[in-house]
């Protein structure tokens, strides 16, 4: 079990910089699209300079991340988490670069750990006056994600749930492990913590390895994975019947009981190497990232990203304190 070490790196701001609006219209259903009139209305309202753009995929929002920050431009997202992450791994290029998030998907999970509202025009107001804090990345073969990857069990629910129709809503994801369960088989996995470091082997469901803690529209996978200690906790859930999966493990992990269990254990790991007895795609943020055997690692105080002024989402963060640095010191 590796330390972690509290520091102070929460600075406050007020938006002097023009905004760059990346907008997934697709996102959340097309939830994004729909508020999108009403989000620039409330960023005019805070008195902020904005250029929204629309985005065509992943690759297209990284190229849009690109360009505004060689503009000077603080970039903000109004989409799902996959995106956040794209642009997110564009942004850790560029110190200095600043990130700033309005929910627009499914799960919006980043924003609920931040503390961030749900409502993304109340959200605005984050993004005109909130602290800037430095956010770790987990990062799979070059490609960065800000929240959970995982695999196994969970890459055909994250399949199920990404084929799923819209109006489910953030019940898509639950939707997504109850049809895996009924065709899913255990599969033996082993990960090695730390490379060349200490092995594990077991029988189960899955692998996570955890920036934040929830996933899946508010499942705490990893309740007590931080958002700055330079760690990613690792999540194992062994083998357990499907009765028990649905009594023992399902109702509790949106609670976040779940790791009580004698089914699951969480270990914690800057690296991670991952293997299984069958291929599985892994995927974070909700999309596809890779294809097992791989590594996941964690990157240390990669982006910073605008966070209430009030505390919500503090207990996502190891560091404490605030710093009087003027706006100008971090943007």
């Amino acid at each position: 079990m590796l330390a972690r070490l509290a520091v102070t790196a929460q600075y406050a701001c007020a938006m002097s910089t023009p905004i760059r609006l990346i907008v997934n219209p697709s996102a959340g259903g097309g939830k994004a699209g729909r508020v999108l009139a009403d989000v620039l209305v409330a960023l005019d309202g805070h008195g902020l300079q904005v250029r929204s753009e629309l985005t065509r995929d992943l690759a297209h929002a990284r190229e849009l991340a690109r360009e505004a920050c060689l503009a000077g431009e603080t970039v903000v997202c109004l989409s799902g988490d996959g995106m956040i992450g794209a642009v997110a791994d564009v942004l850790r290029e560029f110190p200095g670069a600043l990130l700033g998030v309005l929910p627009g998907g499914r799960g919006n999970d980043l924003a609920r750990v931040l503390g961030i509202p749900a409502d993304p025009v109340e959200a605005c107001a984050i993004v005109a006056t909130g602290f800037s804090r430095k956010l770790d990345l987990g990062e799979i073969d070059g490609k960065a994600f800000v929240g959970i990857a995982s695999v196994g069990f969970d890459s055909e629910a994250n399949r199920i749930a990404n084929e799923a129709p819209a109006w489910l809503g953030g019940l898509v994801y639950a939707y997504g492990a109850l049809r895996a369960l009924l065709f899913w088989r255990p599969a033996r996995f082993q990960i090695e913590l730390d490379p060349p470091g200490e092995l594990h082997s077991f029988t189960g469901y899955s692998v996570g390895a955890a920036n934040s803690k929830t996933y899946g529209g508010g499942m705490r996978a990893a309740p007590d994975a931080l958002l700055d200690d330079g760690l990613l906790d690792v999540p194992v859930l062994e083998s357990v019947s499907k009765l028990g999966f649905l009594t023992k493990i399902l109702p509790k992990v949106f609670r976040g009981t779940h790791v009580r269990e004698p089914s699951v254990k969480v270990f914690r790991a800057r690296e991670i190497a991952i293997s299984a007895d069958r291929p599985f795609t892994m995927y974070a943020d909700g999309d596809p990232i890779g294809e097992l055997p791989l590594r996941v690692r964690a990157i240390g105080g990669a982006v910073r990203v605008l966070v209430p002024t009030d505390g919500s989402g503090a207990d996502a963060f190891l560091a404490t304190g605030l710093a009087s640095d003027a706006a100008a010191a971090e943007r």
